[in-house]
């Protein structure tokens, strides 16, 4: 069943970290797993025509030298920088941990009832993250919950690539496009970053930010930490009512 206050809306956008699974997540399990996985990986398939297509998007000095290659994906990591080559290799080595159960992606007790009971009552559930959309098709297919897989109920994917940065108001308006039936009034995301709130509201939608265990706070210097909630249960409706009624003064102005 959905909160009350989540019925007005016909399209709900959904962060991943800190927001429906714990941000240490992807930092302390995922990035590590890569890591730990690469050699072993590049042992058996370094010479394969199959990984060729990853291999060839690293710069070029790193795409013949195997040791170059490693040492640069552990910096990148380090540096924690999103470049596309290094998420479309993690998003290889991730498959494989997910595949043998290694992986499973540990989201937070109110999504999966979140996220199907807005899929039966007719709403389109959709992903923006800064990981790849392979990378969000593994995680949300290999989920803690029951059922573990629930991309079935997910109806688009977004990523920095073909939707642009998160703190980009551009971003939301072409995620907007792609259902260009739906209002952007009756369009909510939820993250638990300050700044993508302030972008997709920016961009004409409703957002609201997440405060969840693990998260860093929220600063206190913004109108918008007054708002946050802290789940999408049923049980959480008269904060979730509150903060969109704050939401719908505000836009009034």
């Amino acid at each position: 069943m959905l909160a009350k206050s989540f019925a007005e809306f016909s399209a709900f956008v959904l962060d991943i970290e800190g927001t429906v699974c714990p941000i240490t997540f992807v930092h302390d399990v995922l990035f590590p797993y890569a890591i730990r996985a690469l050699p072993p990986y590049l042992d058996q398939h370094w010479d394969d025509t199959g990984f060729a297509q990853y291999r060839n998007e690293f710069p070029e000095e790193c795409r013949n030298d195997r040791l170059a290659l490693e040492k640069h994906v552990r910096d990148l990591v380090a540096a924690d920088i999103k470049a596309p080559y290094l998420k479309a290799l993690q998003g290889l080595l991730w498959q494989a941990g997910y595949d043998s159960g290694e992986l499973k992606a540990p989201i937070f007790l109110d999504v999966a009832p979140f996220i199907i009971a807005a899929h039966s009552a007719g709403k389109k559930v959709i992903i923006y993250s800064s990981g790849s959309v392979p990378a969000q098709k593994l995680f949300f297919g290999h989920t803690t919950a029951q059922p573990s897989d629930l991309s079935p109920f997910i109806s688009s994917w977004f990523d920095t690539v073909n939707a642009g940065p998160k703190t980009d108001k551009n971003s939301y308006a072409t995620i907007l496009s792609t259902h260009s039936d739906i209002e952007a009034s009756r369009w909510l995301f939820l993250s638990d970053n300050l700044n993508e709130v302030k972008a997709a509201l920016a961009s004409g939608m409703y957002s609201l930010p997440v405060s969840r265990p693990g998260n860093a706070p929220l600063s206190p210097d913004s109108n918008l930490s007054s708002i946050a909630i802290s789940d999408f249960s049923p049980g959480s409706e008269a904060k979730i009512q509150e903060s969109l009624a704050a939401l719908a003064a505000a836009r009034k102005g």
